[in-house]
């Protein structure tokens, strides 16, 4: 079974930077669209930051400027770079791959009950201290 890992989380003081790493066991992905999601206690999930199958890229807005996310498919790998991290950026951040044939726009909107569980990493969390 294809499975998504992620690591890098940790905690850190808010100004400060973090790099997450998601790890897909075999390249059952490359070709799907690949996002960030994150969720803070008593909130629902919500996409961070994303990129489409057609190699488009998207962002919340509340990151831009800070986030980074990249993908190495030849590596399997999905990366955030976070900097200048506030603390409301303290959350789980899950490594999601919101399915085939989709622009980051549509990924980072894409409904989180709507994705298959399978399609979910573990998560990592970032707690971010004033």
């Amino acid at each position: 079974q294809v499975r998504l890992v992620e690591s890098g989380g940790g905690s850190v003081q808010a100004g400060g930077s973090l790099r997450l790493s998601c790890a897909a066991s075999d390249d059952t992905y490359s070709s799907y669209s690949m996002a960030w999601f994150r969720q803070a206690p008593g909130k629902e999930r919500e996409g961070v930051a994303a990129i489409g199958s057609d190699g488009s890229i998207d962002y919340k807005d509340s990151v831009k400027g800070r986030f980074t996310v990249s993908r190495d498919n030849a590596e399997n790998k999905l990366y955030l770079q976070m900097n200048d991290v506030k603390v409301e950026d303290t959350a789980m951040y899950y490594c999601v791959a919101p399915g085939p044939r989709m622009t980051a726009t549509q990924a980072l909107h894409a409904m989180p009950g709507a994705i298959p569980f399978t399609y979910w990493g573990q998560g990592t969390q970032v707690t971010v201290s004033s």
